[in-house]
């Protein structure tokens, strides 16, 4: 679980922001947004394959 300790004197939103990005660290919210509904294995390993064929055609884009 991500926190942070409130520093003396410091304004609301800088701590907000600080939060963010330590949540944004700990990966949580992509954690959450992958938990928002169930997704079969068969699913999960079509994204994976599509993600790396994105992956390989941009690099071979890259270096073409």
């Amino acid at each position: 679980m991500a926190g942070i300790r409130v520093r003396d004197k410091e304004p609301f939103d800088k701590a907000l922001r600080r939060f963010h990005k330590a949540c944004e660290k700990a990966g949580i919210l992509s954690e959450i947004k992958r938990h928002q509904h169930f997704e079969k294995p068969s699913e999960r390993r079509k994204k994976k394959i599509a993600a790396a064929k994105r992956k390989a055609r941009k690099n071979a884009m890259r270096y073409a």
